[in-house]
């Protein structure tokens, strides 16, 4: 006996877990505040934009409008050794993503993507999860530059239009909201705003209702 899931693939009765894709970097680690505090120890005398005033995906974008040279600043921090394993958790994060992990029928992965100057970020990536959420999630962790192509029924990611290979990805993007997209029309997609309300055990829910 078979049933239909949201996205219209059989499912069997009774063997259903649902697949959740977390992003790392501006869902469960701080890279916005992170990389505004080392860019102001770094260069203290070069003007920045604060976290609320955010409003581009890309860091480098805006900073252009501000100045030609900035782009390049930016990137220099990014790319530093140690940016990454030293990202703050947000608020919340690591104690909702255990406790999701632990929801009876649940399975929860890491989703993230590597800068293309992965000389740290990759090894620093795994890093992070392994220190702030266990050693057992590093099986759980998928670094891919091209989401769309990895399976689940959630991706949970604040990157506002996720575009790639594969136009219909067997996933529902929920956006995870950060300063850059407040503002930006996300084409009916739901919104998570944060982990403190437990709004995301509903979103949850909802979900195991549908497969």
């Amino acid at each position: 006996m078979s049933r239909r899931n949201f996205k219209g693939h059989s499912q069997t009765v009774g063997t259903a877990r649902l697949k959740v894709l977390l992003d790392l970097d501006q869902v469960l680690a701080d890279f916005e505040g992170y990389f505004l505090q080392r860019y102001k120890e770094r260069f203290p005398d070069l003007p920045f934009i604060e976290e609320k005033d955010r409003n581009t995906f890309y860091l480098r974008d805006q900073y252009a409008k501000l100045r030609s040279d900035l782009p390049d600043r930016v990137r220099e921090i990014y790319t530093e050794e140690k940016f990454f394993l030293n990202l703050p958790e947000i608020e919340g994060s690591i104690a909702a993503a255990k406790e999701m992990a632990d929801m009876e029928d649940v399975d929860v992965f890491i989703c993230t993507s590597s800068l293309t100057s992965y000389r740290y970020c990759l090894t620093e990536k795994f890093q992070w999860v392994e220190e702030h959420l266990g050693a057992d999630w590093l099986d759980r962790t998928i670094i891919s530059k091209d989401k769309t192509m990895i399976c689940g029924h959630i991706l949970i990611d604040d990157r506002p239009h996720i575009k790639g290979a594969c136009r219909n990805p067997s996933w529902e993007h929920i956006v995870f909201t950060s300063h850059h997209n407040i503002r930006t029309d996300l084409r009916g997609k739901r919104r998570l705003n944060g982990w403190t309300d437990g709004h995301w055990k509903d979103l949850i829910e909802d979900f195991q209702k549908r497969i």
